[in-house]
């Protein structure tokens, strides 16, 4: 079986909090990521798909294009039960800042005071693009939405994320406690999962 350290992706973020948490969380694999910073002045895609592995194919096969090197690409976002499973892929959009962003997703739940009535998931989808094959995975984690911020850790709406089972919400865990039950990481370990499948 080939070794996973040999294995060299170009990383489709200009999110360094995603860099770090996927870097973070494949560690011991020895997969070498690849910045796209590293490759010069690329075109961006525009996210136009529909769901999370929609925009995350769409950047995948984007940049393979550009560069020739397999590619990692990741979309991710909020889905809130009470918003119809807003803000969902505009999650980033939802707001200029993330503060505005979480500001904006307080204000709209106010009028709910219930766990059930705040519940809410992170999605994040991934996309290999190689020259011969596309790989996609998924993962999720439950929680609620918090009536304020608490903690300062992670990035975008993890201050507002509670996670019941770790009472915490994500922007209070360190990013290893994340790493280990976030849906980045459950994502991650399934895609682990295929490559050795694929390798082997």
């Amino acid at each position: 079986m080939k070794p996973l350290k040999r294995l060299r992706f170009l990383l489709a973020t200009q999110n360094e909090g995603k860099v770090r948490e996927i870097e973070q969380a494949l560690t011991g694999s020895d997969i070498r990521l690849v910045s796209v910073r590293e490759q010069g002045a690329l075109t961006v895609p525009e996210e136009t798909g529909l769901t999370f592995l929609e925009n995350a194919r769409l950047k995948a096969l984007h940049y393979f294009r550009l560069t020739k090197i397999p590619t990692l690409a990741e979309d991710s976002g909020l889905v809130v039960d009470f918003l119809g499973g807003a803000p969902g892929v505009y999650s980033a959009r939802f707001g200029p800042t993330d503060e505005e962003r979480i500001e904006k997703l307080l204000v709209l739940l106010k009028p709910c005071h219930g766990h059930k009535e705040r519940r809410a998931r992170f999605v994040s989808a991934f996309c290999l693009a190689q020259m011969d094959s596309v790989v996609e995975v998924a993962g999720e984690v439950k929680g609620w939405i918090a009536k304020e911020t608490r903690g300062v850790s992670g990035f975008g709406y993890d201050p507002v994320f509670y996670y019941p089972p770790m009472r915490k919400t994500f922007g209070e865990m360190t990013i290893e406690e994340k790493n280990q039950v976030s849906h980045r990481s459950r994502a991650l370990e399934k895609l682990r999962q295929r490559l050795v499948e694929l390798i082997d």
